[in-house]
């Protein structure tokens, strides 16, 4: 019977291969799998027909009792990636013949609701206008636009920066983009995310492909150009979007913690707030179960508190 270490070999090829999931995925499954490994192989286990409900059970109480160089604990979620990964493991194994512990003995922790954070409209035109408050005019422009776009699509981060001019259609106020899971869907911009776009590209004279790049903060916009004319300005990366939205929302005011992830949630909650699908809603931020989008449903139950006024105890 082969390792518990070249099964988790295997089981990754199989992930890349057949399955097709991102490197992310993969090294996050690899991380996991390998935290369980070595526990199993500390406990005297090293082939899957030695894997018991007893040995999972202590592998997370001890990811329960973990704690990091400042004392902080793993987290509910985290610890269910690792159950995740585990029970995916299994069923590849019993899939292949190979006699281990059954996946559906294993039965992921109860999470608490997750709370999501959103801006509410003041908000996003309070963001929006700090942009006007940046002195550099194409760093200006291209801000906005980002915001913008972000706002419009509810595209993830790493989307948004993997964007190149040639893949939107700003005719037709809609492009595709291969999101999470290798899932492609359509979004959609609005009048202003396309106004915004154009003015930034309008403004530019480089020659990247990519559709928001990064500009020197200090130097003119005169200069840029120059500059930029002779070599390929560098496409943003997720850090520097979060940066930038961060720097916005303090100019703005704005106390939430901001991420490029909040306007994501923002972009989804708006669209339920004013009547939206659910199942349209899916479709348009990518999620591959329904389960997923319904972390939004709680926001938009302030609605019901108008219904309660409205039609309630009505003598």
């Amino acid at each position: 019977m082969e390792s518990l270490s070249k099964l988790k070999t295997q089981f990754l090829e199989h992930l890349e291969i057949e399955k097709n999931r991102s490197h992310l995925t993969i090294a996050n499954y690899d991380h996991y799998l390998e935290r369980f490994i070595k526990f199993a192989k500390n406990s005297g286990v090293s082939s899957p027909e030695k894997i018991t409900q007893d040995l999972v059970r202590k592998f997370r109480l001890a990811l329960n009792r973990m704690q990091d160089e400042h004392g902080r604990s793993l987290k509910l979620i985290t610890q269910n990636y690792h159950v995740i990964a585990l029970r995916s493991f299994l069923k590849y194994l019993a899939k292949n013949d190979i006699k281990t512990l059954p996946a559906e003995k294993l039965e992921l922790a109860k999470t608490p609701s997750r709370q999501v954070q959103f801006l509410e409209g003041e908000e996003i035109e309070r963001l929006l206008n700090a942009t006007k408050q940046e002195k550099n005019q194409l760093i200006a422009l291209r801000d906005m636009a980002i915001l913008q776009t972000l706002f419009s699509t509810g595209l993830r981060v790493s989307e948004l920066t993997s964007l190149t001019k040639s893949k939107i259609n700003l005719n037709k106020a809609e492009f595709s983009i291969r999101g999470k899971g290798d899932k492609v869907r359509v979004v959609f911009l609005s009048a202003e995310a396309i106004d915004s776009i154009k003015d930034y590209l309008a403004a530019r004279k480089d020659k990247s492909p990519a559709l928001f790049v990064a500009h020197k903060q200090k130097k003119t916009v005169e200069k840029q150009i120059a500059e930029m004319d002779e070599s390929e300005a560098q496409s943003l990366t997720p850090r520097s979007v979060q940066r930038i939205i961060k720097k916005y929302a303090r100019s703005a005011g704005i106390t939430k913690d901001i991420t490029p992830h909040t306007l994501r949630h923002s972009f989804a909650t708006d669209l339920l707030q004013n009547g939206a699908d659910i199942r349209a809603v899916q479709e348009m931020l990518g999620h591959s179960s329904i389960t997923t989008t319904q972390i939004y449903t709680h926001i938009t139950n302030r609605q019901l508190r108008d219904v309660h006024k409205k039609f309630h105890d009505k003598k």
